[in-house]
């Protein structure tokens, strides 16, 4: 294969035949992956919290809703 330096980036080569640019700095990619792992797990406690506050906010609803009937009942 033949690849190219990109001018000003070291660790970048860019393949002749695809015109595709390959990072060949490995530091830099497992950083990239470090960053995208943590930005994964911060999403997932999102879904996670958005869903606790769902099922919260339903029982809330269900408790109201039985404490209405109690009420009504012992008038």
């Amino acid at each position: 294969m033949d690849y190219i330096k990109v001018k000003g980036h070291d660790g970048l080569i860019r393949d002749s035949k695809t015109n595709s640019i390959i990072n060949t700095n490995m530091s830099e990619y497992q950083e990239y992956i470090s960053r995208k792992k943590v930005k994964n797990e911060e999403q997932q406690k999102i879904q996670n919290l958005e869903s606790d506050v769902a099922t919260i906010k339903d029982d809330l609803s269900e408790i109201k809703s039985l404490l209405r009937s109690l009420t009504n009942e012992s008038k």
